[in-house]
């Protein structure tokens, strides 16, 4: 998939406020700024110019806050361009281009940052020479951008000069709060807050494709409304309609990490309903576009933790199987799921995932292993539980910790906190399958944790009559 790259400039033929001939900004984005940005293996997506009313449109904004990457020529010193500017470096901090023509000083404000300088020319006149030296110095401007974007990179916002000040975390809004921080149409997010309510059925889904269908052209739509339907579709497990939906997405809104996770999620969930090849031609997929956020991005909880899933499942699989990879796929969703928590602490998800796992495991090193983790995870969901917003997950995680640690009363507890939590149907079934599997384990033990199988039980009925 190609990254986009936003590009923020004067448009038409303007004037040259030094007194020069007029400048053709048109000649200079097709013949050096779109090409230099193909060059560098990304798709331009030029600015609109359309605005209703003064306010420019929420689509624009949305392009210029989601873009991996964005190019702005500050010649002229336009004051659209450095408006949007602004609101790029408020909110991304890093991989914005900064570039002017050389008779063109940029402002104080912004002297101080990394711009590349281009010729306009004899009468400012944008011809090949000057079109092919700014093409050159674009590519490799982005090429040297991508090679760290995955890195600590500096900063090219003036913005961390402000002590105190924070960059929103727009690339990685998790899904499970995405309804609840995000604006947007009132009457959407209730219409389709009600069909979710429906559950995983024939009705929901087809009250869904209407909701769908009653949205028109996905270009005007809000980024709200598309990401809550997407959502909305997992929530009553409707993975082909997810899968379906994001080949129709925007290119910005398919670009972003929430979406391609949960693409990967759909992807993976829905081959557990096919046969071969079909499901592993979807695993297969499903893994590709993981590996493609973590190579970009670096290792991240969820991006790994959704991997560490993919292990899980073909484990289990070829568990029922009897082949055998089966070792090497329980190793495999360790592996990932050791990263994930290792990526970020303060996650539980993964970090639970793999001491559950390596109990299941059950070796000397794979028990080693596990009571390095379960007081890091353990503290990781204290923490969240201490918090303002604790979520299913956190009850969760504290369930098959205490009955990792045999502890029933504390499970119990644990369970009542969780089953008043939920969110989707799914969640619990999630936790219960975790909950199966170490049932499973300890009678191959002869361990008997026969009180394990009410909580399983509990969190298999909800949402049913």
């Amino acid at each position: 998939m190609t990254p986009l790259c936003f590009v923020l400039m004067p448009f038409g033929v303007k004037r040259d406020p030094t007194g020069r001939p007029d400048i053709d900004f048109n000649r200079i984005y097709e013949q050096a700024i779109a090409p230099g940005v193909r060059d560098a293996g990304l798709d331009p997506l030029r600015a609109d110019e359309e605005v209703t009313a003064g306010i420019i449109h929420s689509a624009m904004f949305e392009r210029l806050l989601l873009c991996d990457y964005a190019v702005a020529d500050l010649t002229t010193a336009n004051a659209n361009v450095f408006y949007e500017l602004g609101v790029r470096h408020a909110a991304r901090p890093r991989t914005t281009l900064m570039i002017f023509a050389s008779h063109h000083p940029i402002p104080f404000d912004v002297n101080m940052l990394r711009a590349e300088v281009y010729a306009l020319g004899e009468q400012n006149c944008f011809g090949a020479k000057e079109a092919g030296a700014l093409r050159e110095r674009i590519a490799k401007r982005f090429r040297e951008l991508r090679a760290i974007a995955v890195k600590d990179a500096k900063p090219d916002s003036p913005l961390p000069l402000v002590e105190g000040y924070l960059f929103p975390d727009i690339a990685r809004l998790k899904t499970d709060v995405f309804r609840d921080r995000v604006e947007y149409s009132k009457t959407k997010k209730s219409e389709l807050a009600a069909v979710r309510a429906l559950g995983a059925s024939a009705d929901a889904a087809s009250k869904l494709r209407a909701v769908e269908d009653s949205l028109g052209p996905f270009d005007g739509v809000e980024s709200g409304v598309l990401i809550d339907l997407f959502l909305s579709y997992r929530a009553i497990k409707a993975h082909a309609a997810m899968i379906d939906l994001y080949a129709r997405l925007p290119e910005t809104l398919k670009r972003t990490v929430l979406v391609r996770e949960q693409f990967a999620f759909a992807l993976n969930r829905e081959a557990e309903r096919q046969k071969a090849p079909e499901k592993r031609l979807l695993r297969e997929r499903a893994v590709a576009v993981l590996r493609e956020l973590i190579e970009e991005r670096g290792a991240s909880s969820e991006t790994c933790g959704l991997l560490g899933r993919i292990h899980k499942d073909l484990w289990k699989e070829a568990k029922a199987e009897k082949s055998p990879a089966t070792a090497g796929h329980l190793k495999a969703a360790v592996k990932e799921y050791v990263r994930g928590f290792e990526s970020d602490w303060r996650d539980a998800y993964p970090g639970i995932n793999a001491v559950t796992l390596l109990d299941i495991e059950g070796s000397s090193n794979a028990r080693v292993e596990r009571d390095r983790l379960l007081p890091v995870v353990k503290f990781a969901v204290e923490q969240r539980l201490r918090g303002k917003s604790p979520d299913y997950w956190d009850h969760a995680t504290l369930i098959e910790l205490a009955v990792l640690g045999r502890e029933r009363p504390r499970a119990e507890i644990a369970l009542g906190d969780a089953l008043a939590s939920v969110r989707e149907p799914w969640e619990p079934e999630s936790t219960a399958d975790n909950l199966a599997m170490i049932l499973e384990a300890a009678a191959e033990r002869g361990e008997d944790l026969g009180w394990v199988k009410a909580i399983e039980a509990a969190l298999r009925g909800v949402g049913k009559p």
